[in-house]
């Protein structure tokens, strides 16, 4: 089990992200815009550089949904290797069986 703190810094920065996602898309796509003036682009990234650093969403890290492990996380379960293979073991994953030839 990972810390607790650990676990809930993670979900406050996906709190920061969902809360400036749409002012972050806007700038961006000013900033990608190749019609805009020199001008709106500088103050595109002087704004872009003013928010959070917690609102870029690579800064959220993929977690266990059981245990918190920040690593070897298998992205369609959203789970960690370990958890997955318990859970599979004990026939909770419907569709998952364990291999055997």
């Amino acid at each position: 089990m990972a810390k607790k703190s650990s676990i809930a810094r993670n979900k406050k920065r996906e709190r920061t992200v969902e809360k400036f996602a749409a002012k972050r898309a806007e700038l961006k796509a000013t900033i990608r815009n190749p019609e805009s003036t020199d001008e709106e682009f500088f103050q595109a990234q002087r704004k872009l550089a003013l928010l959070p650093r917690n609102a870029s969403p690579i800064r959220v890290r993929n977690r266990c949904s059981v245990t918190g492990r920040p690593r070897a996380f298998i992205r369609k379960y959203g789970l960690s290797r370990l958890t997955f293979r318990e859970l599979a073991l004990a026939g909770h994953i419907p569709g998952v069986t364990k291999s055997s030839w």
